[in-house]
């Protein structure tokens, strides 16, 4: 019998192939370079997609991967297409720690008219320091205001999200960007409908500081 199944059964399907930050699924696990170049919440992390989020707006649709560890720290991964490719690593941080890392007057200001705040990071207490310090620059300035999307909490990648009968898809924001002065670090912040608002430090890295994919099982 295994002769005739090995002649007429159904083949194997081929393992997938995994190469790219932008094939990852949920249940992939990458690596990550142990260069101390990376803040601890990365360096050495074998990390898991835990889902992938999609954000639209009027120009294009961007897919966000969820990762989570060993570490308590949910992380977020975008690709950023600049010239060429870069990951965008990012961290959320609460309305405590905004306090604590950035002027409080200076930070409002990025929600003025015409919007051309500009930030700089205090001196942080050494707790803040080893957590954070690696995702900050010394000072921002802002290159977006208001600029509008939908964020879903569903994979759309090659397919475009669903239209309520209003024409509006997902959760509508408000979105705002500052980049430090190497353009390789970012403060971005997204307000939600009812003021609920999110704030999170972001990192650009070369894609090759994804040492290994590991596709799901």
């Amino acid at each position: 019998m295994g002769f005739f199944n090995s002649m007429f059964g159904k083949k194997a399907p081929p393992p997938r192939e995994l190469n790219h930050p932008s094939q990852l699924n949920v249940g992939d696990m990458i690596t990550l370079d142990d260069s101390f170049a990376l803040p601890p919440q990365l360096r050495g992390q074998q990390l898991r997609v835990e889902a992938v989020n999609t954000y639209e707006s009027e120009r294009d649709q961007q897919p966000e991967w969820l990762l989570k560890g060993h570490g308590s720290d949910t992380l977020f991964l975008s690709i950023e297409e600049d010239d060429e490719s870069y990951l965008a690593f990012s961290i959320k941080i609460s309305r405590a720690q905004v306090e604590q890392l950035f002027d409080l007057e200076q930070f409002s200001a990025i929600f003025d008219e015409p919007g051309h705040a500009e930030l700089t990071t205090q001196a942080l207490p050494p707790e803040l320091a080893t957590q954070f310090e690696q995702w900050l620059g010394k000072q921002y300035h802002q290159v977006t205001f208001a600029g509008f999307g939908y964020f879903h909490r569903q994979d759309y990648r090659g397919q475009k999200p669903p239209q309520d009968a209003n024409g509006a898809t997902g959760e509508p924001f408000e979105y705002y960007l500052l980049l430090n002065d190497d353009e390789n670090r970012a403060v971005e912040v997204e307000v939600y409908e009812g003021g609920d608002t999110d704030v999170v430090l972001t990192l650009y890295r070369p894609l090759t500081d994804i040492r290994d994919y590991w596709p799901a099982k």
